[in-house]
């Protein structure tokens, strides 16, 4: 581990010495490297797909896990978004001259060597990959045992384009040893890493942070929540609420649970488990959802289980400080959306809550890097410090300063 990771380190000097155009006509081309060999990963990730049915993964796991010509070309249209977006590194970000008369620059520069310790979905793998490159970053893969084959296959084309235009294969790699004794050795080799970026269930979020000694900029569980208050359009809400709950289940920025207020629970809540019903979610609810609509028993632990299922938590609370003081409990950090046409309420709501996005007549669903405009992500941080939300180029960036001078001494 320690010689591979060296390896990575050596390497990250040579993306320093890249243009900003070289490294777009490089991403453009991976990009159509993976359309021309679409067939081959389709092949591989035949071999994890027909896996992890004779290891029973879940529908929701299984549906990250697969990759069609669709989904290949959508992995190529992100390389291809982010080769077009604008070059993040070397950007003055500010600039001063001192009563010294030092020219001070702050600069943006890449963050180094970034391990990424992600699950099931094999687009992690090209679209982290990309972000990397396009960021002068070296970034050292860990993908789910699950999607072994599928991003063998990604890393390997993306591999043979960075050698066909004489650069080290080193910028973009998977950890020889994914073992759970190889990922605890990365964590710790600060003296080659820069920062981990661990996505995926709790488990190995809590693991990651306990135990690394290279700084950590976690993606957490997504336990996403909607409001929907007395003053909201019901046709709409229901739409939002919908949209939120049944269009992916199986990603962080779906909903978990629903609040209604109880000044129009009566109303809304039949009409929410119609919407519901016909999409075949799994409805759970407090005892004041239950005495309105029939839906079993949630409890303490469901309100706190991110499901990345069909399955969905409602609760009736009273207004909008009851929908917070839930929120605040059993939210995540991550995404939150509050439905009403009272302008007053909405930035109470803007306001009190703290997440990486809050949303006001608006899915939970947009919480995406692409959705934001950054093209990919390579995870979407639940930190408050570096960055916080979709994690972009601009998040896989730091800063030094440049200082010129004239003969300066200190006195």
């Amino acid at each position: 581990m320690e010689a591979f990771l060296k390896e990575a380190k050596n390497s990250s000097r040579i993306l320093a010495t890249i243009s900003g155009r070289e490294k777009n006509r490089i991403l453009k081309e991976m990009a159509q490297a993976l359309r021309e060999n679409s067939s081959i990963l389709i092949a591989q990730n035949k071999k994890d797909m027909e896996e992890g049915e004779k290891n029973k993964l879940s529908s929701a796991l299984m549906d990250r896990l697969l990759l069609d010509e669709s989904r290949i070309d959508a992995m190529a249209v992100a390389i291809e978004e982010i080769a077009a977006l604008k070059d993040p590194v070397g950007r003055v970000l500010d600039g001063w001259i001192t009563e010294d008369g030092l020219n001070m620059q702050k600069v943006s520069i890449p963050i180094g060597v970034i391990g990424i310790i992600y699950e099931s979905r094999p687009n992690v793998t090209s679209d982290t990959a990309a972000l990397c490159f396009k960021s002068s970053n070296v970034c050292v893969l860990k993908g789910g045992k699950e999607a072994q084959n599928s991003n063998e296959g990604i890393a390997k084309i993306l591999q043979d384009v960075l050698e066909a235009n004489d650069l080290p294969r080193a910028l973009i790699s998977l950890i020889p040893d994914a073992s759970r004794e190889g990922v605890d050795k990365l964590i710790k080799m600060d003296k080659y890493v820069d920062l981990i970026i661990p996505r995926g269930g709790a488990g190995l979020i809590k693991h990651v942070t306990e135990n690394a000694t290279v700084a950590v900029v976690k993606h957490d569980k997504g336990q996403c929540h909607t409001y929907i208050d007395k003053d909201a359009k019901l046709d709409n809400a229901i739409a939002i609420a919908l949209n939120a709950k049944v269009q992916r289940p199986g990603v962080c920025n779906a909903m978990e649970t629903l609040l209604v207020d109880a000044a129009i629970a009566k109303e809304a809540l039949p009409q929410l488990k119609t919407a519901f019903d016909e999409a075949h979610t799994e409805l759970k609810g407090d005892s004041r959802t239950q005495d309105i609509i029939e839906v079993s028993h949630a409890t303490d632990e469901d309100y706190d289980t991110e499901y990345l299922a069909n399955i969905l938590n409602i609760k009736v609370v009273d207004g909008v400080e009851g929908a917070i003081e839930h929120i605040v409990r059993f939210g995540s950090g991550h995404s939150e959306a509050i439905i009403t046409e009272n302008i007053t309420t909405a930035e109470l709501f803007l306001n009190a809550i703290d997440a990486a996005a809050v949303y006001v007549n608006a899915s939970t669903r947009f919480t995406d890097g692409g959705a934001f405009g950054f093209g990919a992500e390579v995870g979407i941080s639940t930190n408050k410090l570096h960055a916080r939300g979709p994690m972009g180029i601009e998040g896989l960036t730091t800063y030094k300063f440049k200082i010129y001078g004239s003969g300066q001494v200190r006195k």
